[in-house]
C-alpha cells in the first residue's frame, strides 16, 4: 500500500510536510515523483526510517534501486577497533530502514519480515564476533581441543532469535558456551572459562551499548543456567550437567527454539541434538501444561500489576499465548512425534494441524492471529525503533499506525484487533481449562483420602466391587505402600483427582475386581512418573478409556504396567484408525536407522514394535477387524522388524569385518511368520541362508573373517538384537530349530547345502513346513533361488500312500503328546478339529496336488491356501467356504483368549463346535481322519 496526498488524512498532512521537507534539505535533488507516495507512506509509518535518511541521504537511492537491493556489509578494519561500534550501528540502521521499505513497499509479507530482521540480527552477531574473536587471538591466543584444533565461542539463540521470527526491534536472547575446558596458548593466557567469559561480554557490549550512533542489537543473557547468577560462558559439559540436574519447566520452553547463531554453528548444533531429550521427552508429557500454568500466572500477575493490559504480546489474546499453546503441544507430543519438533511457529503450527492436535479451522484463525499481531507488534516498533509492545495512547501515534496499515482509523483498527484476540484467548483457555470428566462420586474420593487409617467395604460393595473385602485390602496396602507416600504434594494431588475416578470407572466397568487389580497393579508402576499421572488428570477420556482396556485383556495390562509409554497409545488419534500397511509399518521401523547409538536404535525399534502391536491389540478388542487380519498384520511388523534389525547387525559386520564381496545372506521364516498368523507375544520361527561367491576366502575388514564365520557371526547377531532386553522389553524369541538337521544342523546353511538336504534328507514334516515358508530378508536374488528350492521341493510328484501315512503318523504323534483338551473344553490348536488338524489339511493338499497345479506353491496363509486348493480341486467349493468360516471362528476365539492371558483351552459353544466339526469333515473327506 502506498499513500498518495489524496489518501492522506488532513490530520496527518502536517506531519508528512514537516518530515518530507526536512529529508528535502539533505537530498542532492529533489525526490522523484514515482516515490513520493512510497515517501508519504514512510513519513507516516516511521520516524526512524525517515531520521536514517536525514542521517544517511545516500540511502535513499539504493532502497529505491530495482528491488531494494541488501546494504553491503562493512569491513571491520582490525587496526581500528574504535570504529567498529559506528561501523556496526550506521549498518544495522541503514538495513533496518530496509526492512521498513520493504514492507511499506509489498515486497515482504510478515514472515519475510520477521526473517529478515533474524538475519540482519545473526550478521550483526558474526560480523562482531569475528573481529572480536581476531582481537582475543593475538592478544590471548586460542583454546585448542583434545586434537589441537581451535575451539570458537558458540553462540545459542533463544526465543524468536532461534526460531527465526525476530521482531524489528527485538532485543536478541543470546546463551554462550564452548565445547570444553583448557587454556589459551598466547602471550597472556586465559583459562577457557574466563576467555570465552570475557569474549561473550565483549561482543554484548559492542552490539548492545547506546553511542551517538545508536545501538545494533539489545542483548539479554538472563537465560543462561543459573540466569544473572550464572557464569556467562559454560562448558558444553557444565550445560549437561545443569539441564540434568537444575533444568525448570520453563527452560524446556526457552530451548525449544534454540539455534547456534555465530561461531561454532556445528558444534552448538550438535550439541543441541544432546539436549533434545530433555526438551523433548519419549513419553506424552503433560507436566508441560503445569510449567505452562505457572508461566502464565506470572505473566498475567505483571500484566495486571504494571498495568499491560493494552500488551499485545503479554496481555490476553496476545502473541504469547499463541506461541506458549504451539509450545505446549509440541512438548507434550514431540518426544513422540519428531515432526512436531519445529522452531519456526508457523512451521509447528500446520504440523499440529497434520498431526490432529489442533483442528484446522482453529489452526488458520491461530494462523491468521498471528500474523495481525505480529504486523502490528512491527509497526509499533518500526515508528521509532522502541522495543514496545503496548498500543499507544497518543491520539496522533495511534492515527499514524492505523493508517499505515490500510484502517480508515483507530477504532476500525481496536476492533479487528479485538477480534482476534477473542480468538487466541479461547483457544489458550481451551488449553489451560482443568479437563472436566465424569466426576467420581464424593464417597469414593472421601473413602481414598481416608486411607491407609479408614476403612469402608461396605461402601465398596454398595458401589460394586463383589469381593469388598478384598477391594479394601488392595486399597488400604496401596495407600501405605512407599510409592504413593514418597510422592510430592502436586503429584500427591493429581492421585487423589485420578484415583477415586479410577474406581468409579471400575465399578462400572463388567469386571470390577479385576480392573481394581489392574488398575492398582499399573499405578504401582507409574508412580516414579508422575507424567503418566498427569496425563491422566488432564485427559479424563484416557481414563475411562484405560479401565476399560485393563477390564477387558490381562495381557494388556500387564503391558501397560510394564511399559508405561504405552498410556500414550491411548491418546494417539491413530489408535482408533486404520493400521499402517506393511510398507508403512517397515518405514517406522526403519526411522531407527538414522539413530547412531545402537542401544538408543534397538529400544527406538522395541518402542514402535510395542505401540503398533498394541493398535493392533486395541483394533482388535474393540472388534474393528478380525484376528485373520490383526495375525497378518502382526507377521508383518515382525517381518519388518526383522529386515530393521539385518540392516543393524550387517552394518556392525561391515564395521567389524568388512564384507564378503558378492556374499549372499537371506532369513527365511517359517511357522505362523511365514504363514502370516503370527499371534502377541508369539516366537519367530527363522532359518538362515547364504551364499558365497567361490574364490572368497575372507571379508574385507581390518579384522577380516572367513565367510562360514562371518555368516555366522551375522546371524547370531540378529538373534542377539532381537532377544536384547532393553528399557521397551525384547522384540522377540528366537526358535531355529526348523533348520536342515535342526539343533544338530549348522546355524547358518549355504544355498546348496539347503537345497541338497531338502531333496535327500528332509522328513515329509519338514515339507510341511516348508509350505508356510517364506523369504523374509536379505538379499533379493537369494530370495528368489530359494523361492525356486522351495517350489522344487514342495512340487515334485509324491507317493500317495506314504505322504498320507507320513502325515497320520506325525499328527496322531503330536495329538497325544500336545492336546490338552478335557471333557469340557477345545485345545484350539492341537484339539480334533482344531488349528493344527486345518493346517495339516491344508500342507497335505499342497504337496498331493502341486506337481500338477503349481499354481499352489503360490500362497502361504491359510485363507488363500483353502482358495488355491478349492480351485485345483482338492476341496469342494462348499468345503472351502465353510473352512474360511471355522477358521475364523477359531482364529477369533484363539486370540480373544491370548489377549485375556487365559490358555487357549475353550468351552465348547456351538461356534466352536460348528468350527471343529467343518475342519473334521474336511479332513474325513479327504482321507485323513485325524481323530
Amino acid at each position: 500500500m502506498t499513500l498518495t496526498p489524496a489518501d492522506l488524512p488532513a490530520s496527518l498532512q502536517p506531519l508528512v510536510d514537516r518530515v518530507l521537507a526536512r529529508l528535502a534539505q539533505v537530498l542532492p535533488e529533489p525526490v522523484p515523483a514515482d516515490l513520493l507516495p512510497l515517501l508519504n507512506q514512510l513519513a507516516v509509518a516511521s520516524d526512524f526510517a525517515l531520521d536514517t535518511l536525514v542521517r544517511q541521504p545516500a540511502l535513499l537511492a539504493q532502497l529505491a534501486a530495482p528491488g531494494c537491493p541488501p546494504i553491503p556489509t562493512p569491513v571491520l578494519d582490525p587496526l581500528q577497533p574504535s570504529d567498529w561500534p559506528a561501523q556496526i550501528r550506521r549498518w544495522r540502521t541503514a538495513m533496518s530502514t530496509r526492512l521498513i521499505w520493504r514492507d511499506l513497499a509489498g515486497l515482504d509479507d510478515v514472515p519475510q519480515t520477521l526473517a529478515g530482521a533474524t538475519t540482519l540480527a545473526e550478521d550483526c552477531l558474526r560480523l562482531a564476533l569475528d573481529a572480536l574473536q581476531r582481537e582475543f587471538a593475538q592478544r590471548h591466543g586460542v583454546i585448542a581441543d583434545e586434537h589441537g584444533n581451535p575451539q570458537q565461542l558458540v553462540v545459542f539463540g533463544l526465543g524468536k532469535l532461534g526460531g527465526g521470527e525476530l521482531n524489528f526491534s527485538s532485543d536478541v536472547d543470546l546463551v554462550y558456551a564452548y565445547p570444553q575446558g583448557g587454556e589459551s596458548d598466547g602471550p597472556r593466557p586465559l583459562a577457557a572459562e574466563e576467555y570465552f567469559a570475557r569474549l561473550g561480554q565483549r561482543l554484548a557490549r559492542l552490539l548492545d551499548e547506546t553511542t551517538v550512533d545508536g545501538f545494533s542489537h539489545r542483548v539479554d543473557l538472563r537465560l543462561r543456567p543459573f540466569g544473572s547468577a550464572g557464569r556467562v560462558a559454560l562448558s558444553f559439559a557444565a550445560m549437561d550437567q545443569y539441564f540434568q540436574r537444575e533444568g525448570r519447566d520453563w527452560e524446556r520452553y526457552a530451548w525449544l527454539k534454540a539455534r547456534a547463531v555465530a561461531g561454532d554453528i556445528e558444534a552448538g548444533e550438535a550439541w543441541l541434538q544432546t539436549l533434545r531429550p530433555f526438551v523433548y521427552r519419549r513419553y506424552l508429557d503433560f507436566t508441560a501444561l503445569d510449567g505452562l500454568r505457572e508461566m502464565k500466572a506470572a505473566i498475567t500477575a505483571e500484566v495486571a500489576r504494571r498495568e499491560l493490559h493494552d500488551d499485545i504480546k503479554r496481555g490476553a489474546g496476545g502473541i504469547r499465548e499463541i506461541e506458549f499453546l504451539c509450545q505446549a503441544l509440541q512438548l507434550i507430543r514431540g518426544g513422540r512425534e519428531p515432526a512436531l519438533r519445529e522452531r519456526r511457529l508457523l512451521v509447528a503450527l500446520d504440523a499440529l494441524v497434520a498431526a490432529g492436535q489442533i483442528a484446522p479451522e482453529d489452526g488458520s484463525a491461530l494462523r491468521e492471529a498471528y500474523l495481525f499481531l505480529r504486523r502490528l507488534e512491527n509497526r509499533l516498533q518500526m515508528l521509532r525503533d522502541a522495543q514496545t509492545h503496548v498500543l499507544p495512547s497518543d491520539a496522533l501515534d495511534r492515527e499514524r499506525i492505523a493508517v499505515g496499515l490500510g484502517y480508515p482509523d483507530w477504532d476500525v483498527l481496536r476492533a479487528a484487533l479485538a477480534v482476534q484476540q477473542q480468538r487466541v484467548s479461547t483457544e489458550f483457555a481451551a488449553l489451560l481449562a482443568p479437563r472436566k470428566g465424569q466426576a467420581a462420586p464424593d464417597a469414593l474420593a472421601n473413602y481414598w483420602r481416608s486411607l491407609p487409617e479408614g476403612s469402608n467395604a461396605p461402601l465398596l460393595a454398595e458401589a460394586g466391587f463383589l469381593d469388598a473385602n478384598g477391594a479394601d485390602q488392595s486399597l488400604r496396602d496401596f495407600a501405605q505402600g512407599t510409592g504413593v507416600k514418597s510422592l510430592s504434594d502436586a503429584a500427591r494431588a493429581r492421585l487423589d483427582r485420578v484415583l477415586p475416578a479410577l474406581l468409579h470407572a471400575a465399578t462400572r466397568s463388567p469386571q470390577p475386581d479385576a480392573a481394581l487389580k489392574r488398575v492398582l497393579g499399573l499405578l504401582q508402576a507409574v508412580l516414579r512418573r508422575t507424567s503418566y499421572l498427569a496425563l491422566l488428570d488432564e485427559q479424563p477420556s484416557a481414563l475411562a478409556r484405560l479401565v476399560d482396556v485393563l477390564a477387558r485383556s490381562a495381557l494388556l495390562a500387564e503391558r501397560l504396567a510394564a511399559y508405561p509409554l504405552l498410556l500414550d497409545e491411548l491418546l494417539d488419534v491413530r489408535v482408533s484408525g486404520p493400521m499402517p500397511d506393511a510398507a508403512g509399518m517397515l518405514a517406522e521401523c526403519q526411522q531407527v536407522l538414522a539413530v547412531e547409538d545402537p542401544e538408543s536404535a534397538l529400544r527406538w525399534l522395541n518402542e514402535t514394535r510395542l505401540a503398533l502391536s498394541f493398535r493392533l491389540a486395541m483394533a482388535t478388542l474393540d472388534g474393528r477387524q478380525g484376528a485373520v487380519d490383526s495375525t497378518r498384520q502382526l507377521a508383518e511388523l515382525a517381518q519388518a522388524v526383522v529386515v530393521t534389525v539385518l540392516a543393524m547387525a550387517e552394518a556392525d559386520m561391515h564395521a567389524a569385518h568388512g564384507e564378503i564381496a558378492g556374499g549372499r545372506f537371506a532369513i527365511i521364516g517359517y511357522g505362523s511368520l511365514g504363514g502370516l498368523e503370527l499371534g502377541f507375544g508369539s516366537d519367530l520361527d527363522l532359518v538362515f541362508l547364504h551364499d558365497n561367491p567361490a574364490g572368497v576366502d575372507a571379508s574385507d575388514g581390518a579384522r577380516p573373517l572367513e565367510p562360514g564365520r562371518w555368516y555366522a557371526r551375522l546371524a547370531q547377531k540378529v538373534m542377539a538384537l532381537l532377544g536384547a532386553v532393553t528399557a521397551a522389553g525384547r522384540l522377540y524369541d528366537i526358535d531355529v530349530r526348523l533348520r536342515p538337521d535342526g539343533g544338530k544342523g549348522s546355524l547358518v546353511s549355504s544355498l546348496a547345502s539347503y537345497t541338497e538336504y531338502q531333496r535327500e534328507r528332509a522328513w515329509t514334516w519338514e515339507h510341511q513346513a516348508l509350505v508356510r515358508a517364506r523369504g523374509v530378508a536379505g538379499d533379493a536374488s537369494l530370495l528368489a533361488d530359494f523361492e525356486q528350492v522351495r517350489a522344487q521341493t514342495l512340487g515334485r510328484e509324491r507317493d500317495p500312500g506314504v505322504l498320507y501315512a507320513d502325515v497320520l503318523k506325525m499328527r496322531g504323534r503330536m495329538r497325544t503328546e500336545l492336546d490338552r483338551s478335557d471333557a469340557v473344553r477345545l485345545d484350539l490348536k492341537q484339539g480334533a478339529g482344531g488349528v493344527v488338524d486345518l493346517e495339516f489339511l491344508l500342507q497335505t493338499g499342497v504337496l498331493a496336488r502341486s506337481a500338477q497345479h503349481v499354481a499352489l506353491l503360490q500362497p502361504r496363509d491359510t485363507p488363500s491356501l483353502i482358495d488355491a486348493l478349492a480351485v485345483a480341486g482338492f476341496l469342494p467349493e462348499d468345503t472351502a467356504q465353510a473352512l474360511h468360516g471355522a477358521h475364523a471362528t477359531l482364529l477369533d476365539v484363539g486370540l480373544a483368549c491370548t489377549l485375556d492371558r487365559r490358555p487357549r483351552l475353550a468351552p465348547t459353544t456351538p461356534a466352536i463346535e460348528e468350527a471343529c466339526a467343518a475342519i473334521t469333515a474336511a479332513c474325513i473327506a479327504a482321507e485323513l481322519p485325524f481323530a
